[in-house]
């Protein structure tokens, strides 16, 4: 998915520099993605009956797959992989909440 993404980031930013003179930077590609998170955030209302849609299920899907992009271009701009990243955090949690008693 991180080699997708950063195909995809690549295009962009030459769109970006056509249109602006220069690509977006890390900053506004996260910026980007506040307002994305606040897109699912509608999507998710709209699942729970506040917001509804007809096509609910595939803008959540796809604006799901909007935020995890934005993501994947911050981590890969900032050097971190996220798969390692990723693991220590849920074996992080796994044992904060086996601590907890929080077993399934």
């Amino acid at each position: 998915m991180q080699a997708r993404a950063r195909d995809v980031r690549s295009r962009y930013a030459a769109v970006e520099t056509a249109r602006y003179g220069r690509p977006w930077s890390t900053e506004e590609i996260v910026l980007g993605l506040v307002g994305d998170v606040g897109d699912l955030a509608k999507l998710v209302q709209g699942k729970a009956g506040v917001r509804p849609r007809d096509d609910l299920d595939e803008a959540l899907a796809h604006e799901l797959a909007d935020c995890l992009g934005a993501v994947l271009t911050v981590a890969d701009a900032d050097g971190v992989d996220l798969d390692d990243a990723f693991g220590r955090t849920m074996d992080t949690l796994t044992a904060h909440l086996d601590q907890e008693g929080g077993s399934p």
